[in-house]
């Protein structure tokens, strides 16, 4: 998939060496919770696919990884499920992965379209799911062919499922970002977690530019190659502005440093996804190392700054913005 120009802004921080970390690396506790589950690591695969027979098989490696490794993970969106239960089982791995948090995931702009609490319930309910996280994919509608754009009030939709959902609701963006001002209206909205979802990663203006016959349409994704606020700078603002609401922090993470990074600045929690899709598709075992090699290299960078645990970790002042050449 395609990646925007001007990385995820972590580039631009580095951790503080502590020579002397006064800790022992063996004794380091990466262990925390969401949504009402242990998981070993902060640590998620974001929500990628559904839908096909293909996506199904994705899915079961990717919840099998998990569940061995304690990591979280999210659907791809369940609109198809709804719509078409026949493709329901794709999303349905709660078997392979019985303790980890599974987060179920609905395009927030379906609330304009016929989709309310019941659509959302089912969401969660058929994919026995613990928490329900809305996307924000706004560019993605206006560049998709049939797309629908209407996001016109949403914030006062969010509000109302959230005052009457069972489950807890999310929001994530899908790889452009979400600034402070927005996570401060959505964590009055009552909103129980943000995933900024920042730029960096894949680019869905030009994963639509790629899919779409409208040439004119494809010629105007070209402007957008590089919209979007880097990661970093996502989650610097949102944990100012939106205080003790739980962060996620994706898009364009590739390493365990980035995600201690991300921590460092004031998430609970890093996830990954398109770095671990090809090795989805080719093998578990590569899946499993890619996996292994993520926390260790968390766990490096905890011990580089003696950060004995995570609470350490969250906000320290061993990490320092680099100064513009």
């Amino acid at each position: 998939m395609t990646s925007k120009g001007g990385g995820t802004g972590f580039q631009h921080y580095r951790f503080r060496h502590r020579a002397l970390p006064e800790i022992d690396y063996a004794a380091i506790d990466t262990s925390t919770n969401f949504v009402g589950r242990a998981i070993k690591v902060p640590l998620m695969i974001s929500s990628m696919t559904g839908g096909t027979e293909e996506a199904a098989r994705i899915n079961i490696k990717l919840a099998e990884a998990a569940e061995k490794r304690g990591w979280a993970m999210g659907l791809g969106s369940l609109r198809a499920a709804i719509e078409q239960p026949a493709t329901a089982a794709s999303y349905q791995v709660r078997t392979y992965a019985p303790n980890v948090p599974l987060i179920a995931n609905i395009g927030a702009v379906q609330l304009n379209y016929g989709f309310g609490i019941e659509q959302c319930r089912r969401a969660v309910e058929l994919s026995d799911a613990d928490a329900l996280v809305l996307h924000l994919n706004g560019l993605q509608e206006v560049f998709q062919e049939g797309g629908n754009s209407n996001f016109g009030g949403l914030l006062r939709k969010i509000e109302q499922l959230c005052k009457v959902a069972e489950f807890p609701v999310g929001v994530k963006e899908v790889g452009w970002g979400i600034d402070g001002v927005t996570a401060r209206a959505l964590k009055e909205a009552g909103v129980s977690f943000i995933d900024v979802a920042g730029s960096g990663g894949t680019s869905w203006s030009q994963v639509e530019k790629f899919r779409s016959t409208n040439n004119l349409s494809k010629a105007a994704a070209e402007a957008f190659a590089d919209w979007g606020t880097p990661t970093a700078q996502c989650v610097v603002e949102v944990s100012e502005a939106a205080t003790d609401t739980y962060l996620i922090a994706s898009g364009g993470l590739v390493s365990g440093v980035d995600a201690a990074k991300a921590i460092a600045l004031g998430a609970n929690m890093a996830s990954f996804g398109r770095a671990l899709l090809a090795p989805a598709v080719h093998s578990e075992a590569e899946l499993n190392q890619l996996l292994e090699r993520l926390e260790l290299e968390l766990r490096i960078a905890m011990f580089g700054i003696g950060a004995a645990n995570l609470q350490e970790l969250h906000r320290t002042n061993r990490i320092v913005q680099l100064r513009a050449e």
